[in-house]
């Protein structure tokens, strides 16, 4: 039986209209799409939901709206994180977890805390959490790696820490936790262009980006990969690996949410301080996903 974390994740984007108020009718087209696409479970409020941008209001509407378009067809998971530990203690005890399956809560940016740090700020939140937590190791944005010993110490030493979106674009430190983690942890990929061979290698599916534009191939890709027909799963990689490439180069979620325009999904736009993608990258992005239209 398919756990419940396992396989793909998307992490949603939120949509805006022209003047950027968030467009809850693109966001419910969203939802249906990726679900009708086969991913796996919903993550909602991350980083490429551009959550640092909403205000509380938004973000409870934007909770609501997925919920209620998921229509409780799949799990779902909110995104919480953030550098003051006690802020996120005060924010868990306030935020309606129903219709919530587990929380994705990414490690301390900008203060750069040692291992140590990072472990009791983590034990912090798991002794008040109401839902599973999935920690979130991505130094790109962090600044601070969270090392493979302190997330197999967390794994092992709390039963709400139930997993990890790993992106710190290192196999060899999915590897290492993959040896030192209990059985029923689940290691989960943050990288959509390292999915295939994270998975491969022992992980149990991947939290996406690309999976909001592209959730059928991208979600056979991983799914035949978890079933090791690893030959039929390359195939499916290889289709979309230029165009993963495409989405995160000029930063995101400015890629995928011009995959998501391009393809007739939602908007392309984005609050300040992001940006959207140039021209050049636009027109080479629609040449690309041409075969998916």
């Amino acid at each position: 039986m398919k756990r419940k974390f396992a396989g793909v994740g998307v992490a949603l984007v939120t949509p805006f209209t022209k003047d950027k108020a968030v467009d809850y009718k693109g966001l419910d087209q969203l939802v249906n799409h990726v679900i009708g696409g086969g991913v796996d479970y919903l993550v909602v409020l991350g980083t490429t939901g551009e959550s640092v941008t909403l205000n509380k209001e938004e973000k409870n509407k934007v909770v609501a709206q997925v919920i209620k378009s998921n229509e409780g067809r799949l799990p779902v998971v909110i995104g919480i994180g953030g550098n003051n530990t006690y802020e996120l203690i005060e924010t868990m005890k306030d935020t309606d977890f129903t219709g919530i399956d587990a929380i994705l809560s990414a490690s301390p940016m900008y203060n750069k805390p040692t291992q140590e740090g990072i472990y009791q700020h983590y034990k912090a939140l798991a002794k008040v959490a109401p839902r599973p937590i999935i920690l979130y190791n991505v130094p790109g944005r962090t600044a601070s790696n969270m090392s493979p010993e302190t997330t197999v110490r967390l794994a092992n030493d709390f039963k709400n820490i139930i997993g990890i979106k790993e992106a710190s674009g290192s196999l060899e430190q999915a590897m290492k936790i993959y040896q030192g983690m209990p059985a029923d942890f689940y290691l989960i990929s943050g990288d959509d262009a390292l999915a295939f061979p994270f998975v491969a290698s022992g992980g149990e599916g991947v939290i996406s980006v690309v999976a909001n534009a592209l959730p059928k191939t991208f979600s056979n890709a991983i799914h035949l990969t978890l079933n090791n027909d690893t030959k039929a799963a390359k195939k499916e990689h290889y289709r979309v690996f230029d165009i993963i490439n495409m989405l995160f180069e000029e930063g995101n979620p400015g890629g995928v949410k011009a995959a998501l325009q391009i393809l007739g999904v939602c908007g392309a736009d984005v609050r300040l301080p992001l940006w959207p993608i140039s021209d050049g990258l636009y027109n080479s992005l629609s040449k690309a996903l041409t075969p998916f239209k």
